[in-house]
């Protein structure tokens, strides 16, 4: 599969506002996710912004940008926006939805995000091992429902949720919010409106499962840190400092 590397990115965050222009090691937020995706050497990488402000930074750090309706309700609209623009002929058969307050992630992870596509699902995305009660218990940590078979390197996502699940003994996942989905499972994606339980758990992928979408996910070691808050940009300003 050819894939394209899209990073949706707006100043509105509810608890950072701007954190994507936000300075880290002298360099905004958003040019690192940039440079995080050109190291992983997939193929094209581009920023799909909301507002001028963010498609200047990345034009000054010499990265692609396409300014798009800063209306548009989310991400996953913002990248196929963007996409239209790019590659209206198609070329491209996957697309990454990389997030763009990722400053620190490791480019590795986003070649393991197409592992679910190559095995047949029309989106994928990526899980790591939940290693603590505080973990398990933080309705800011999304759980997804699924089981590897032994051996297996992707499974099939059954449900995702803010709260502890599934029930019993056995490994809890944390689902890191990393997509890649074939270009008719985007297309059909952002045709469809909000679904009952999105609106209920307030998590997107659930609109996919409740239209009959296959999500795979790919288990990683451990989740990337994102940067929500002012004391996770202090941290990432230690990390990516030195």
């Amino acid at each position: 599969m050819r894939p394209i590397i899209l990073i949706p990115a707006r100043l509105g965050s509810t608890r950072l506002p701007g954190k994507v222009l936000a300075d880290i090691a002298g360099v905004p937020m958003i040019v690192h996710v940039l440079r995080r995706a050109q190291e992983a050497g997939l193929g094209p990488v581009a920023v799909a912004c909301g507002e001028a402000e963010i498609a200047e930074a990345v034009r000054a750090a010499g990265g692609q940008a396409i300014l798009t309706d800063p209306d548009l309700p989310s991400g996953s609209d913002r990248i196929f926006a963007a996409l239209r623009e790019l590659d209206p002929s198609g070329a491209f058969e996957a697309v990454i939805n990389l997030q763009g307050d990722l400053p620190a992630i490791g480019p590795e992870c986003l070649a393991d995000v197409l592992r679910p596509l190559r095995a047949g699902y029309e989106i994928g995305t990526l899980v790591a091992p939940i290693t603590s009660a505080e973990e398990a218990a933080a309705p800011s940590v999304v759980k997804c429902v699924c089981a590897f078979p032994a051996g297996a390197e992707t499974a099939p996502a059954l449900y995702f949720s803010r709260n502890r699940v599934p029930g019993g003994e056995g490994p809890l996942w944390h689902h890191i919010g990393i997509y890649a989905y074939t270009r008719a499972a985007l297309a059909k994606f952002v045709s469809l409106p909000p679904s009952p339980l999105e609106l209920r758990e307030k998590l997107e992928q659930l609109r996919a499962l409740e239209a009959g979408l296959r999500i795979g996910v790919a288990r990683i070691s451990e989740a990337p840190f994102g940067v929500d808050t002012p004391a996770d940009l202090e941290r990432a300003r230690q990390i990516l400092g030195n």
